[in-house]
């Protein structure tokens, strides 16, 4: 028995955020209905086709799902979601800022008929203030939400390489959606869950707000290195590759001296002698830490760091990541099927036996119509009439 067996959730989603809160559901055992455009479906669909010709994105958020096409602007469409939401637990939604309570379907607007309905409402800036009608895609609440001006080189920002903004608020939506679950076990009621991108970042962007607090100085953008502690980030070894360190303390630095560059002197040089230190003589610390890694190998550096006690990392790719040794001694591979065959897929993290994870495939779009609609009691003629006015 998987956790969330049982649990039934109706989601109008697209794109990143509510997909991957879903998807966290759907791989405890939630039944996932996923509603999609007829025709076109959840536009991450269309995104590209490099994960053997499907969406990256949309292969990564959406295993284990049934997809029913629907128009919701159609006039059935109200009596099928009606149906799906009597038999259902969760409603998830990130439309566009009031389009879900135009349809009906706000908490407010279920509530009465739905007591033990939660509802999670994801959006850009949340239900309310000066900016709850504004667009909102990942890139942009990384920009408002200051990420952006303290990430990248000196001379210019950079964005994170992956949605972290929408993986953020997938994540705080997914977690509420659990302890609403736990809450209304004790309580028998249902509730609304309002999260917002920009929230979920702020919550992450904690650390350099405390650092910047009452008008003191940000984190300085620092490229791959940390912005305040050095030695931490990216150098340079002999054979071309680069080498990931961080160094925490005192007791490392001396270790770092003597057993990594072999120059114990060092840890006394007064130019040195501090993190603080460090972090303002940080070019001139650079040149001799470089200057000692260009006689060695990547592997090399590696081997000298571990002996010593160093943190440390290589700098993968994308390729490198598929092969990692530790996911694959740690059996963090399984497969799932896909409309195109099947595919490589991770288990969720903390999961230790994947027969307690639900890894069902990839849905086509509209896989499932005509089975969920038959479960609500439309027969062969009933759905023949619907898919011919293109209501699904």
């Amino acid at each position: 028995m998987k956790p969330l067996d049982g649990v039934t959730v109706v989601t109008l989603e697209h794109a990143i955020a509510a997909p991957f809160c879903t998807r966290q559901l759907a791989d405890l055992g939630a039944r996932v209905i996923k509603v999609e455009r007829p025709g076109v479906g959840d536009f991450a669909r269309a995104y590209d086709d490099r994960a053997r010709g499907l969406a990256s994105h949309f292969v990564w958020t959406n295993r284990s799902k049934e997809s029913l096409s629907l128009d919701v602007k159609h006039e059935e469409a109200a009596r099928i979601l009606e149906q799906l939401l009597g038999g259902a637990d969760v409603l998830v939604q990130n439309l566009a800022p009031g389009a879900a309570a135009r349809l009906g379907l706000s908490y407010e607007a279920l509530k009465e008929r739905f007591p033990r309905l939660i509802v999670c409402d994801i959006s850009g800036y949340g239900a309310d203030g000066p900016y709850r009608d504004k667009k909102a895609y990942d890139l942009l609440i990384q920009s408002e939400s200051g990420f952006l001006s303290i990430t990248g080189s000196p001379d210019e920002p950079a964005k994170a390489g992956c949605s972290i903004a929408d993986i953020a608020a997938g994540m705080y939506a997914y977690t509420n959606i659990l302890a609403a679950l736990i809450a209304r076990g004790r309580t028998g009621q249902g509730c609304r869950i309002d999260v917002s991108m920009l929230e979920a970042m702020a919550e992450w962007m904690s650390y350099p707000l405390y650092y910047a607090i009452d008008g003191a100085s940000p984190p300085p953008r620092a490229g791959a290195a940390h912005a305040t502690i050095y030695p931490y980030g990216p150098f340079p070894a002999g054979d071309g590759k680069t080498v990931m360190l961080g160094l925490q303390n005192e007791r490392e630095w001396e270790q770092f001296c003597a057993r990594v560059l072999e120059q114990p002197a060092l840890a006394k040089d007064p130019r040195f002698a501090s993190n603080a230190a460090r972090t303002a003589a940080r070019a001139e610390l650079r040149a001799i830490i470089v200057e000692t890694f260009s006689r060695l190998t990547a592997e090399q550096v590696i081997a000298r760091l571990d002996a010593a006690q160093i943190a440390n990392a290589h700098m993968n790719d994308m390729h490198d990541l598929w092969r990692h040794p530790q996911l694959q001694a740690r059996g963090r591979w399984t497969e799932v099927d896909t409309p195109e065959g099947r595919i490589p897929a991770l288990l969720p993290p903390g999961v230790t036996d994947a027969q307690a994870v639900r890894m069902d495939g990839v849905p086509a779009l509209g896989q499932h119509t005509e089975a969920i609609l038959a479960e609500l009691g439309y027969d062969g003629a009933a759905l023949q009439t619907l898919r011919a006015a293109g209501a699904i």
